[in-house]
């Protein structure tokens, strides 16, 4: 949930810092630091945001060529600046150290090393970390050693890098279910969360692997994988050139990256159709070698996700029982991991996760893999995540960086991944007949172009969002596989704007939820012109015969007219089954104008951080 950075450099590494930290700002904002090892350590918090941090670094002259970073999501004790990192050990300083994660052993440890003396000034489990390293440096004085025996005494998922105020000339750092990669520049050495925080200074990476632990020098680095059975060899990493470009992880001409990223779904739902709107034809090894013959032999899917990634998932049921006649199971990741499910031999594991880092989804999938589930496959926008690394077949959406918090680009690129995998399922299944490819294959060439037309719809969008921004409280309505469409909806006004928002399948609001509904409680409804129409209109009459107003998105062809109390925007077409894909653009609109007009912080809102790597 947090974002580190480190450096070991031969010039001034205080600016590279502070600007990897504003990149990684989107994993946690509750609090930010920095500490200097220049002989003695030093350090730098604020309970602010980076922009805050940077500016006390102005104000002190803060310089050096060796140090550590971060950006902080509270989970253990509140946002403070006795809470936020670097945490110090020692009596006279002697370890500083940044920790993205969570250490779930940190009580049983606290209170060990409070009998033995060491004193704790924060609630946080990093400092845990801090002290932990420090009481191993008393039996060995090497660094490096004592890292990897704390290592082996933490549980937990997580990313440290720490620094020894007697040894200045380098940088310790590890990961253990947390993202973490060093960056080869030509005057240093550096490692971060993401390799956004990097591109200033290098495009050369080294992405860590679970146990690795890495010495970092001015003039080059080691890894040695540290195991929990103590085993330990010093191992080589592949040097990777990052496809990512500063110009992607920059505003450009928006004024905040959830709109750039909104009107980004066109382009990057193309770069993840790439494949596919060259060919006549849909082929398996669009997601792994292997996957022909995994699918061939699959007869039920169980998809694991969490938040948007599951409403994903919750549209991909719809289209796999009805296209391909393949029975389908949604979980909430961190519900099923603590389920005794049944197990079927030949299910198929989807795992769907934006950073492929989501703790509660890599946890779910090792606890399918764990019941006797054989086959995994992982849809992400992440290459080098835990989530690709850990399954037999993968897809990567393309959506590119998606750097503000409430996700749009992600969810859009995920629904094309799981068509997909739908008409491939149904081609091998005998149930997607040659002229039913070519039309579903022209439909998806035609999408870049109609997401494109239901962008347009904006300013219709922004005028709805003046009559919301006073509301507390909205419902959301959907039938058949636009009700989880509704579901994302809703999550989207909550996340950004603080307006309470349920979801409901339309046909369920007679059996509870219209009891809400009063003229101060809007109505959004998703009305496209498909056999559920009907019904979705005597749902709607429904909320208006009690009073309630409606703002119904409608395709051009619906027949639902504005009148009072009834306001339509209508879509410029009917895409049939990719129908959920363009409804889901006016309703991250409205979210986005509606936070506008509210004043909030759009691409961080409150107590949330973009990749959640702890349960």
């Amino acid at each position: 949930m947090c974002g580190i950075v480190g450096a070991v450099a031969k010039t001034n590494i205080v600016p590279a810092l502070i600007e990897g930290l504003r990149r990684l700002e989107y994993r946690g904002y509750d609090s930010a630091g920095i500490a200097l090892n220049n002989g003695r350590l030093h350090r730098l918090r604020t309970t602010g945001r980076v922009a805050e941090l940077s500016k006390l670094a102005d104000e002190q002259h803060f310089s050096g060529e060796v140090g550590i970073a971060h950006t902080r999501w509270a989970t253990h004790g509140a946002p403070s600046e006795r809470n936020a990192h670097p945490h110090f050990s020692g009596e006279t300083p002697k370890v500083a150290v940044v920790h993205n994660g969570i250490i779930e052993n940190h009580e049983v440890l606290r209170q060990r090393l409070q009998e033995a003396g060491f004193e704790f000034s924060s609630d946080t489990d990093t400092e845990v970390i801090a002290h932990l390293i420090s009481s191993h440096l008393r039996e060995n004085p090497d660094l490096f050693e004592a890292v990897c025996r704390s290592v082996g005494e933490l549980r937990g998922a997580y990313a440290i890098a720490v620094m020894e105020e007697a040894r200045p000339e380098r940088l310790i750092v590890c990961r253990n279910g947390a993202p973490l990669l060093l960056g080869l520049g030509e005057n240093g050495i550096y490692a971060a969360s993401d390799a956004s925080a990097l591109l200033q200074v290098t495009r050369r990476m080294i992405y860590l692997e679970e146990g690795d632990v890495a010495e970092l020098r001015q003039d080059g680095y080691r890894i040695v994988n540290c195991r929990y059975d103590g085993a330990r060899a010093e191992v080589a990493r592949a040097v990777q050139e990052s496809e990512l470009t500063n110009e992607a992880v920059e505003l450009g001409p928006y004024a905040h990256f959830m709109q750039k990223e909104i009107f980004e779904q066109p382009g990057v739902v193309a770069n993840t159709l790439e494949m596919v709107l060259n060919a006549q034809s849909i082929s398996p090894r669009l997601f792994g070698t292997e996957a022909e013959n995994i699918f061939k032999n699959t007869r039920s899917i169980l998809i694991l996700a969490c938040g948007t990634s599951y409403h994903a998932g919750v549209v991909a049921r719809y289209w796999l029982e009805t296209v391909a006649g393949i029975p389908c199971n949604v979980e909430i990741a961190s519900e099923y991991r603590y389920r005794n499910p049944a197990v079927g031999a030949d299910t198929l594991i989807v795992g769907i996760s934006q950073s492929g880092e989501t703790a509660d989804t890599l946890a779910a999938l090792s606890y399918a893999r764990s019941l006797g589930h054989r086959h995994s496959l992982a849809i992400c926008n992440v290459a080098e995540s835990a989530l690709v690394r850990q399954t037999d077949l993968r897809f990567l959406t393309r959506a590119g960086p998606e750097i503000g918090v409430a996700s749009t680009k992600a969810f859009t690129t995920q629904l094309a991944a799981l068509m997909l995998l739908t008409m491939t399922l149904a081609k091998l299944n005998g149930k997607l007949s040659g002229e039913s490819e070519r039309r579903m294959i022209a439909a998806l060439r035609h999408l870049p172009v109609a997401l494109q037309h239901s962008l347009q719809v904006e300013p219709q969008v922004k005028a709805w969002a003046e009559r919301f921004a006073g509301k507390r409280h909205a419902l959301f309505l959907g039938r058949g596989m636009h009700y989880p469409i509704a579901l994302e909806g809703a999550l989207k006004l909550k996340e950004i704007s603080y307006i309470h928002a349920e979801a409901y399948a339309a046909g369920e609001l007679k059996h509870g939820p219209l009891a809400l509904v009063d003229k101060d409680m809007p109505v959004v409804a998703i009305a496209p012109n498909d056999a559920l129409l009907e019904k979705l209109k005597s749902n709607l009459q429904e909320v208006r015969a009690r009073g309630g107003e409606l703002y119904v998105f409608a395709d051009a062809d619906s027949h639902i007219q504005e009148s009072e109390g009834v306001h339509v925007i209508r879509l410029a077409e009917h895409a049939g089954l990719l129908s959920p894909i363009l409804h889901t653009i006016p309703l991250q609109l409205l979210a986005y104008h509606v936070a506008l007009q509210k004043g909030t912080d759009v691409d961080k809102p409150r107590n949330l951080a973009k990749s959640v790597t702890v349960e």
